[in-house]
């Protein structure tokens, strides 16, 4: 069963071959790369550029069952501040750990991870790690103070930043009448 993101005919970086293993138990392959990043690694607000530099680090064994994964895949982030609107620039590492069963296996979980005849995608993997890893609301730093609610200035760049005390317009008009019951009035007392 191949991805069902793309063909595995696409020989992007993130498919590997597993040929040179063979089907023997204890044989083992180091693979140490840099390949361009797929698109959709993220959510809206923090992700992978697609097209920057995954750095796998990645050690495949062949077992009984199939083929297992071991390593880290390093990516680069890039986001937005959900207070600041400020930019976001980190790294993140991510531990592999996948078992990917032989064609034919008598593996009986529908999810496991297959190899497509000597080929194993790690697209699916990847992106699963790295979203679920990711900050549903990122910060550019735990101090952030955020955007004035009333003009968006930035409060990080301005810490003295204040408004003179507003009036709410609904009470505009008590205001005005507050201005008249103030006024001292002479009242004849004929």
């Amino acid at each position: 069963m191949s991805s069902p993101h793309r063909p595995l005919g696409s020989r992007s970086g993130l498919v590997l071959d597993t040929h040179d293993l063979g089907r023997r138990a204890g044989a083992m392959k180091l693979v140490r790369t840099t390949v361009d990043a797929p698109a959709d690694l993220g959510i809206d607000v923090i992700g992978v550029p697609p097209g920057s530099p995954v750095r796998l680090d990645l050690r495949l064994e062949s077992v009984v069952e199939g083929v297992l994964v071991t390593g880290t895949a390093t990516v680069a982030l890039r986001g937005e501040c959900v207070r600041c609107l400020g930019a976001i620039a980190g790294e993140q590492q991510i531990e592999v750990q996948e078992l990917y069963v032989y064609p034919g296996s008598d593996a009986t979980d529908e999810e496991a991870s297959r190899l497509d005849g000597d080929l194993l995608d790690l697209q699916p993997l990847l992106r699963d790690d790295v979203v679920l890893d990711l900050p549903f609301q990122p910060l550019c730093g735990e101090e952030c103070r955020g955007l004035c609610a009333e003009c968006g200035a930035n409060l990080n760049s301005e810490p003295d930043h204040a408004h003179e005390g507003g009036v709410d317009p609904r009470w505009e008009k008590l205001r005005a009448l507050e201005g008249i019951s103030n006024k001292s009035y002479d009242v004849d007392s004929n």
